[in-house]
């Protein structure tokens, strides 16, 4: 390919730099502001007990919206909720083809099935170790590790070089699902030279190597043979070769399994469809968990991050149709803690032991390992590759930054720790951050998408923290009270605290008694008056400062 001088190769990563989740980066190549971009990943995270109503989080696409005209498409790396959960809710904004393989797009259609506009959605799909063009971009995906099918990381070719992008990895030595990382592929790559590797960072604080998949097998098959009574063992339920693992421990325990969430079950699906779990027996129904005997059943549930509405917190709280848990019971948590989710797993553990269940952690036994690369084989993946750049990405601040060190112990010329918005110009010339662009993050709040810095999350924030009070207030034509206000309030008083109510009403009064004639006959200025005046009594009563309403009727 002939080197343009006049084109920009850029990496602008608006969702999963600085954090870990949500993932959505894209590459543009050509002049300033007529750039062709490409997309790789649009994913989602989750909301915790600091955004009430709050289920699903993604990154604001505005700045690729304005540009939709100049992207060429959407490549996805595998079919995890952060690299793809983002689709169903963002892809009317940017209507592009959606480029994948086999196992990603069965997740990624049952999800499209759930909108009104699946049958709208271009979708390619491509082999693995696949190459295809996305406008001026040369893709070629190299198959890696992780723990879920068809993990991909993606060489992108363009006249200005060539940028390894890994998407999530490890080197899985004997993976139980799937093939072995391409090593050939990744040493050929790096014999033809690579611009830029951008890079997974989430365990680069972890020494050695993350280990195997197959290496959890006998552990689990241990752990699980101790076991009495009935044994649960919560997962992600799309570690699809965790599946296998526990199944083929319980297999050893002579127990049935049994899959308790809906996502398992889709999951499970989406797997048998495409080939996985071939050597694994159909799984046992929900509403069959009761027919088994206690020490012949396995369950594998949802909800490892304490989830509320997933299958394991209903089973801990009773309040699940078909599955029990009881004293001398086992529940074998085979899953990372993701930062954020300890207190809501500490009372999902907390409430299994109230019951009498034995709850084993990671902490306790050898019963998990990650998807992502520990230092040693970050330091492989460089050896083999040869990047004259380094751009670390899925990790917070702090996990970039150490990403950024180690690229630089190990030879790499360049490293940029850039956060969403940060536009990297990988060539030509020297790599820098020469422009910074809007992003932020959307919540999905019922049927609608609102910006998560906006006034719905802001207010809803107010009122969950400080309360609200509602006053009723009716003015004659002269401005002079015509009834008693009335005031009611939500989540600032207990029932018997009828004393600050008194106290606020005789502040309203006095407002609209202290106003001058002509601003008694104003609505606005009485309203906010009153508004302002009870408002600070609650504050002096409480050290609340409720979000105060005021209805103001004149008559």
């Amino acid at each position: 390919m002939s080197k343009n001088e006049t084109d920009n190769l850029v990496f602008l990563p608006l969702g999963g730099s600085g954090e870990i989740g949500m993932n959505l980066n894209l590459y543009g190549l050509g002049p300033k502001d007529k750039e062709t971009w490409v997309m790789v990943d649009l994913g989602v995270t989750f909301g915790d007990c600091s955004l009430p109503g709050i289920d699903v989080i993604m990154p604001d696409p505005a700045f690729i919206e304005e540009h939709r005209d100049q992207l060429a498409g959407l490549v996805l790396t595998h079919a995890h909720e952060d690299h793809l959960g983002a689709v169903p809710y963002l892809w009317q904004r940017l209507q592009c083809p959606i480029y994948a393989t086999p196992f990603t797009i069965s997740i990624l259609k049952r999800k499209l099935s759930e909108t009104d506009f699946a049958d709208q959605v271009e979708i390619i799909e491509v082999p693995l170790g696949g190459r295809f063009n996305v406008g001026p971009f040369d893709m070629e995906l190299i198959t890696l590790t992780h723990s879920i099918p068809e993990p991909n990381a993606i060489a992108i070719r363009t006249e200005q070089g060539t940028i390894l992008h890994t998407g999530d990895w490890k080197f899985d030595p004997d993976p139980v699902v799937g093939d072995k990382a391409d090593m050939e592929a990744l040493q050929r790559l790096g014999d033809e030279g690579v611009l830029a590797l951008v890079c997974d960072s989430t365990n680069v604080f972890n020494p050695g190597s993350t280990g195997s998949e197959a290496d959890l097998l006998d552990s689990l098959t241990e752990v699980i043979g101790e076991c009495q009574g009935r044994v649960a063992v919560a997962c992600f339920a799309s570690n699809v070769a965790r599946l296998e693992t526990i199944a083929t421990a319980a297999k050893a325990n002579n127990r049935d399994v049994v899959l308790a969430g809906r996502s398992l079950w889709r999951m499970n699906e989406a797997a048998r469809e495409n080939g996985y779990l071939a050597n694994v027996a159909a799984f046992v129904a929900e509403e069959d968990a009761g027919h088994l005997p206690d020490d012949k059943a396995l369950i594998i549930c949802t909800g490892s991050q304490g989830e509320p509405r997933a299958a394991l917190w209903r089973i801990a709280n009773d309040d699940h149709p078909d599955v029990t848990l009881k004293s001398g019971d086992t529940v074998i948590f085979s899953a990372r803690i993701i930062p954020g989710n300890e207190a809501d797993i500490g009372k999902l553990h907390n409430q299994l032991v109230r019951k009498g269940v034995e709850v084993v952690s990671p902490n306790d036994k050898f019963i998990h390992v990650s998807g992502h690369p520990a230092r040693d084989e970050l330091i492989k993946m460089y050896q083999l590759s040869r990047p004259k750049l380094a751009v670390p990405v899925h990790g917070e601040t702090r996990h970039l930054h150490e990403h950024a060190k180690l690229a630089l112990a190990c030879q790499v010329p360049n490293a940029i720790p850039g956060e969403n918005g940060a536009m990297v110009r990988l060539s030509p010339g020297k790599p820098e951050i020469i422009d910074t662009v809007a992003s932020g993050r959307l919540a999905a709040d019922g049927n609608r998408l609102v910006s998560i810095s906006g006034e719905v999350v802001r207010g809803r924030n107010r009122v969950a923290f400080n309360g609200t009070a509602t006053v009723s207030i009716v003015l004659n034509a002269d401005g002079d009270l015509a009834a008693e206000p009335q005031i009611s309030t939500l989540g600032l008083l207990e029932i018997e605290e009828d004393d600050f109510i008194e106290d606020a009403l005789d502040a309203a009064c006095e407002a609209i008694e202290d106003l001058p004639g002509k601003k008694r006959r104003d609505d606005a200025e009485a309203s906010e008056a009153v508004r302002i005046a009870v408002r600070r009594s609650f504050r002096k009563n409480l050290d609340k400062s409720p979000i105060t309403i005021v209805h103001l009727v004149r008559i």
